[in-house]
């Protein structure tokens, strides 16, 4: 069982580590945040944006993805709703006007990891998106013979979120370095948070103009 080649797993694990560097709204939800609040703010999104690529490997691997792709009506539910909770969350990074950024005139502290953990996964499960990358990049690597297909699907799903999770990390990391010594002026907060922002709506009016794959 998950009897495969070298060539399969050096393929496949070139793929997942380009996949976790692309843009997108995972990572710039979790490089926003680490931004705004630090590690703790930054962890507390990554792991958010995991949990939710969790659940869309387990609809991947039982078939529930499948849902989204053959029925117009539930991709254009799923992608309206995503769309417009990036749009909302960009819309609160506006307004916020450099306060999610600590500083010594602007106490306001940063939201709590739970509420940001919440966000991260509802950042990553509406986006139909993933759900339709899933199940179109995941059957590709799956060998006849090697086991049950939905066991593949599985493994090969956790296998991305493990590589994010060599991948992840350091960026966060980095984020949070970049902006240890700026964070305590308050105009570069309000740059920051207005570029996030309106990174996060643009994101979410692209989600929101996207369509359907055949």
């Amino acid at each position: 069982m998950f009897d495969y080649s070298l060539l399969h797993w050096t393929t496949f694990l070139t793929a997942a580590v380009l996949l976790n560097l692309s843009p997108g709204p995972d990572i710039a939800f979790i490089l926003g945040r680490t931004a705004q609040g630090g590690l703790r703010s930054g962890f507390a999104a990554m792991f958010g944006i995991w949990a939710g690529a969790f659940g869309h490997v387990l609809m991947a691997a039982f078939g529930l993805s499948a849902i989204l792709v053959a029925s117009a009506t539930a991709f254009t539910a799923v992608k309206w709703i995503g769309a417009a909770y990036l749009v909302w969350i960009g819309l609160q990074a506006l307004r916020s006007g450099g306060g999610g950024f600590l500083s010594d005139r602007d106490p306001t502290p940063p939201a709590p990891p739970g509420r940001i953990f919440r966000q991260g996964v509802l950042v990553a499960l509406l986006n139909p998106k993933v759900a339709v990358f899933f199940l179109a990049f995941l059957p590709q690597f799956v060998v006849p013979g090697a086991g049950p297909v939905p066991a593949q699907l599985f493994l090969h799903g956790i296998l991305i979120i493990a590589v994010a999770g060599l991948v992840e990390p350091a960026l966060v990391l980095m984020s949070h370095r970049l902006m240890a010594g700026l964070r305590r002026k308050p105009s570069l907060g309000r740059w920051m948070d207005r570029t996030l922002g309106a990174l996060l709506i643009g994101l979410g009016v692209k989600l929101a103009l996207s369509g359907r794959p055949e």
